[in-house]
């Protein structure tokens, strides 16, 4: 008899009731909702995903300062991106609302950051000292645009500045925190340099922003690319920077982690297909980076679960039993396949198909209850570098209405959908 995973739509109901079995019930503030059925009685598919997960994340988070485990997060600008984009297709105010009276509860008249109480009932300063909390930077910049207030650049500038003598390797390589010596990770890329990208865009240092995160994305992929795949490995190390010891993940040899894990990947290829629809044309990295996308996007057709239309959480192991669909990375995955396209930088005759079957697959990771709100399947709600194929596929933190599940899903409908967005204006 075959130990292999289920097929089909049975394999995703499948995948599904996997991430439902019975554990601790999360916190409240992390966004977990009481359903726990497929099909919970009552739902309806939306005609609009991206509208319904809005309008979920507004319900559930009236103050989005109170959603998670600390007031300012990575997954807070993740998310608000997806509202603005939400914004810039219908002119619904109440998206662009929402993200101010996010950012206004952390900026003061001034534009320096205030300690705001988190979904834990605790009050902490934000800090720079590592690579995730300049993701949601991106918002004081979108705000800038659309305001021109002094304060969100002010604010974004101490974020900036933050990246001058901030610790890196010998490959240039940013640590993904100051207190993780030669630790480089994948993820720690989109959450530093999608910031740069809109911060040199809009507000200035524009050489700098782009070079770094061309620097970035070039290293990377040269450090940790599986052979000409296009599939980066989820962290490298390097040693000689007064760590107390190697993580355990780390090659003795190459300092690479060993699995290529299918939410890093998502942000690396999001920031790489942002950078390309940011970055000038004749700018000397541009070529390089073009190329690391559609080997990318190569290793990602390639690796499409033929029957589900998604993605496996380790992306290259497709034919292990035990591997699953991870909702996170292919709701990453169809967004930047999609952006691709759209950008020219992609056949779309080859692509569109495969965006096809992974958005039929991100629906199928949804339900909505009977109260209307959207849940979000099969994702891990956070992750570090793993050492083994074991530690991914048997993650504890598999959960619904994952944080970051929640954010990309909210990417990819809008790019999906986009066409068919209601317009207010």
């Amino acid at each position: 008899m075959s130990t292999r995973a289920p097929r089909g739509i049975a394999a995703v109901a499948a995948l599904v009731t996997l991430a439902l079995v019975p554990g601790p019930t999360p916190h409240a503030a992390d966004g977990a909702s009481q359903h726990t059925a497929l099909t919970p009685a009552g739902g309806a598919a939306p005609r609009l995903w991206s509208v319904a997960l809005a309008e979920t994340v507004m319900e559930r988070f009236p103050d989005y300062n109170l959603a998670y485990h600390a007031s300012w997060t990575y997954v807070h600008g993740y998310t608000l991106l997806g509202f603005d984009m939400l914004y810039r297709a219908t002119g619904d105010r109440r998206y662009y609302d929402f993200i101010r009276r996010y950012i206004d509860a952390h900026v003061d008249e001034g534009g320096s950051f205030r300690p705001v109480i988190d979904g834990r009932g605790r009050m902490r300063d934000v800090a720079f000292t590592n690579q995730d909390n300049m993701m949601t930077g991106n918002t004081l910049v979108l705000l800038y645009e659309y305001t021109r207030d002094d304060r969100y650049k002010k604010a974004a500038t101490t974020i900036r500045r933050a990246l001058d003598d901030y610790p890196r390797n010998s490959n240039g390589g940013l640590w993904h925190a100051r207190s993780m010596h030669g630790q480089w990770w994948i993820d720690g890329i989109f959450m530093s340099q999608m910031f740069l990208l809109r911060y040199g865009r809009s507000i200035g240092d524009v050489e700098y922003c782009f070079d770094e995160a061309t620097r970035q994305i070039t290293a990377y992929a040269r450090a940790a690319e599986k052979g000409t795949s296009g599939l980066m490995v989820h962290g490298t190390f390097e040693a000689g920077h007064g760590e107390k010891a190697p993580p355990l993940w780390a090659d003795p040899k190459t300092g690479r982690s060993p699995e290529v894990w299918s939410e890093g990947l998502g942000w690396y290829v999001l920031v790489t297909v942002e950078t390309l629809a940011t970055l000038p044309g004749d700018h000397p990295r541009r070529v390089e980076v073009e190329a690391i996308f559609r080997r990318m996007a190569t290793g990602l057709m390639r690796t499409q679960d033929p029957d589900t239309g998604g993605w496996f959480t380790v992306v290259d192991k497709q034919q292990q039993p035990d591997n699953w669909i991870d909702s996170s990375g292919t709701a990453m995955f169809t967004y930047a396949l999609q952006r691709g396209i759209e950008l020219g930088l992609l056949r779309s005759d080859d692509y569109t198909p495969v965006v096809e079957r992974a958005y039929q697959a991100l629906t199928r990771l949804m339900t909505t209850g009977a109260d209307g709100l959207v849940d979000v399947h099969s994702a891990s709600d956070g992750l570090g570098v793993q050492a083994d194929y074991r530690a991914y596929v048997d993650n504890p933190k598999r959960t619904v209405n994952a944080k970051e599940a929640v954010a990309g899903m909210l990417w990819a409908t809008t790019i999906v959908e986009r066409s068919r967005l209601p317009v207010r204006r």
